[in-house]
């Protein structure tokens, strides 16, 4: 009896002292991981990464870390965790099948974040959408059109794809054309432009404005005229010199054509 009194005292020691290290494992397990938490998202914050990104990495640092030491305590205590690891490996390899269309969103997403090629509030054009972005998140990236539609693109798309960034530079040249009759004096054409682009004020000095002759086309001689605005100007002064333009060619005298076609019908005898 006395025997079987100090094996079962022995076995309770042995598992107090078991329990003992798996909860001192657990607990110093658990103020490193939160610890490493700590320092990964201070040094993220100090190179201005996403909020959204900061939080979610550390997040996902703390609960690896977590599982690491879960699995050591309960090791410590005697459990076989073979088993257990084969488990959650095989559930997450089910998990990244399942979900690869969300994961490949999800490590566009970080893509988006961590480079920047667009910020909030940017104008851009990709995956066939023309708007303003409102904001990117891990999986999506929302747009607001200029007709005022909210459309939400998949991160993968959009990193997938060509983007372009009307807003990234704070300079944009506005591209237009506009045509002469053949008889009007080209030279005194491209003085009348030069004039209305110098009266707008808005229109930035540097780079100069160009004006040129850019086409002999059938029915006309085509001006390319292009200047240089702020960006936020683009709009406003593109409407304005269009308008300008043309009430300004007709007051000079100018003919401003448009495409013809002759007909001619031939009767036979």
């Amino acid at each position: 009896m006395d025997e079987l009194y100090n094996i079962a005292l022995h076995a309770v020691k042995v598992y107090a002292v078991n329990v003992l290290i798996a909860g001192v494992i657990f607990v110093v397990g658990r103020w490193v991981a939160s610890l490493l938490r700590s320092f990964v998202t201070r040094i993220m914050r100090k190179r201005f990464v996403d909020e959204t990104l900061v939080k979610f990495t550390g997040s996902l640092i703390f609960a690896m870390l977590m599982v690491v030491v879960i699995i050591a305590a309960l090791g410590q205590l005697g459990i076989e965790t073979t088993s257990l690891v084969a488990i959650l490996g095989a559930a997450g390899l089910a998990i990244g099948l399942a979900l690869q269309g969300s994961l490949s969103n999800f490590a566009a997403g970080i893509m988006l974040i961590v480079f920047r090629p667009f910020r909030a509030g940017d104008f851009i054009e990709a995956a066939g959408v023309t708007g303003s972005v409102t904001a990117v998140q891990i999986f999506t990236t929302t747009l607001l059109t200029p007709d005022n539609k909210r459309v939400i693109i998949p991160n993968a798309k959009l990193a997938g794809d060509t983007i372009t960034n009307f807003s990234a530079e704070d300079k944009r040249r506005i591209d237009l054309v506009f045509s002469i009759a053949y008889h009007n004096d080209i030279k005194r054409a491209r003085d009348v432009m030069m004039d209305v682009l110098r009266s707008e004020a808005r229109i930035l000095p540097d780079p100069e404005p160009t004006v040129g002759v850019l086409q002999l086309a059938d029915s006309a001689v085509n001006f390319a005229v292009r200047p240089w605005v702020r960006t936020v100007d683009y709009w406003p002064v593109y409407f304005d010199v269009m308008e300008k333009m043309k009430l300004r060619l007709e007051a000079e005298g100018f003919s401003i054509p448009f495409p013809q076609r002759e007909v001619r019908v031939v009767q036979e005898k």
